[in-house]
């Protein structure tokens, strides 16, 4: 076993690691303020490749591979969440679903926009009702000649606001449940989508959480992504691979705060010496790090693996479920270690506890997590 990152991962993370310093980590506290991420910095981040990691220079992107969009998602994280969960979201939810599923014609013209950045993806699967029982999915669609027809309403999606590409859930007949779902390509400039919100959210502020409503969407049947009735399998092998994103983030997070907690038990002082020099503090750094570490293996892991063509469902929910309780835990502690201060929005680390708690909730609740890791070890 090598557990040391190859050459081309570790020029790679210096690259990205520089450009978060100078780009990203000094807009980090506007983005949170404001509630958004400025279009500069997203075009930025576009040219970097950040939205295109992992899919061939054919279709626009960077040509890297799964571990390398880990890392990318991790470093910009460990600076700002709201920045890493919109390439997350973007790459693992939309991108991805197409470049899989999609027909050669549909990726060619999907994807050099979306892996570009001139349009950015969301996924379209939760709905007031119809959240973790994806069976339950009440927008309905029916085909007209040659257009499907969607009516109904989702909400709490990720890059919404944005108004670009959406892998849209939808079903023909409720009575069958999973097996009446299909997945569809959407622009969502198209008329008949409209925003009826942009949530105001406790933490990741700076990315949009957006509901929308379909009243007579009409997309060409080419836009069918994969085979009619198959939507639920490709829901569920979209989120399987977003677990990765989504613990890597986390992952950031987490890592982002415990430096933050561990420059300052240096530099603050109490009873005449740093407060690092104390066994309680100390206690808490070998926990917060411990449980980095072991977050940073499993979803290594899991990329590797989705790399390398194996089984990764188990794998990506304990990355997904570690990482995120890691990122809570280590995010509170760094703020106890920081006293008063850390409940202060000079110090970061109140924002990025706030960033936290997400990553335990979306992509599928941690409870889901368990269900889906407890199924496997049963069967």
């Amino acid at each position: 076993m090598n557990f040391e990152l190859n050459q081309d991962h570790k020029v790679l993370q210096d690259s990205v690691r520089d450009f978060v310093n100078k780009e990203i980590k000094p807009l980090a506290v506007k983005i949170d303020e404001d509630h958004a991420i400025p279009d500069e910095l997203v075009a930025k981040m576009s040219e970097m490749g950040f939205l295109g990691s992992y899919f061939p220079e054919e279709y626009g992107g960077a040509g890297l591979d799964m571990l390398s969009y880990a890392i990318v998602v991790e470093e910009v994280s460990k600076a700002c969440g709201s920045s890493g969960v919109l390439i997350s979201a973007h790459t693992s939810l939309c991108s991805n679903p197409i470049y899989v599923f999609g027909t050669e014609e549909q990726r060619n013209e999907w994807l050099p926009d979306l892996n570009s950045g001139k349009k950015i993806g969301c996924f379209m699967l939760t709905e007031p009702n119809a959240g973790s029982d994806a069976g339950g999915t009440t927008t309905m669609y029916k085909r007209e000649g040659d257009e499907f027809v969607i009516n109904g309403s989702k909400t709490f999606i990720t890059n919404g606001g944005y108004l670009g590409t959406a892998i849209v859930i939808a079903s023909f007949d409720r009575s069958l449940k999973h097996k009446g779902i299909s997945a569809f390509i959407v622009d969502l400039s198209s008329p008949g989508v409209t925003i009826l919100k942009n949530e105001n959210k406790m933490g990741i502020r700076g990315s949009y959480t957006t509901a929308f409503a379909f009243d007579n969407l009409r997309i060409p049947v080419g836009n069918l992504l994969g085979q009619e009735g198959k939507g639920f399998n490709i829901a569920m092998d979209t989120l399987n691979g977003g677990r990765i994103g989504i613990a890597s983030q986390a992952l950031g997070i987490a890592e982002g705060a415990f430096e933050r907690a561990l420059a300052y038990s240096k530099e603050r002082k109490q009873f005449d010496q740093p407060i690092c020099e104390f066994q309680g503090i100390q206690f808490k750094l070998a926990d917060m790090w411990t449980r980095i570490e072991t977050s940073k293996l499993l979803t290594y892991r899991a990329a590797w693996l989705k790399d390398n063509k194996r089984n990764y469902t188990m794998d990506s929910a304990m990355c997904k479920l570690h990482a995120s309780e890691t990122a809570t835990y280590v995010t509170k502690e760094a703020m106890q270690i920081h006293g008063g201060y850390g409940y202060i929005a000079d110090y970061e680390v109140e924002r990025m506890y706030r960033d936290a708690k997400i990553t335990e909730i979306y992509e599928g609740t941690n409870e889901i997590q368990r269900v889906v890791i407890s199924k496997l070890l049963l069967s």
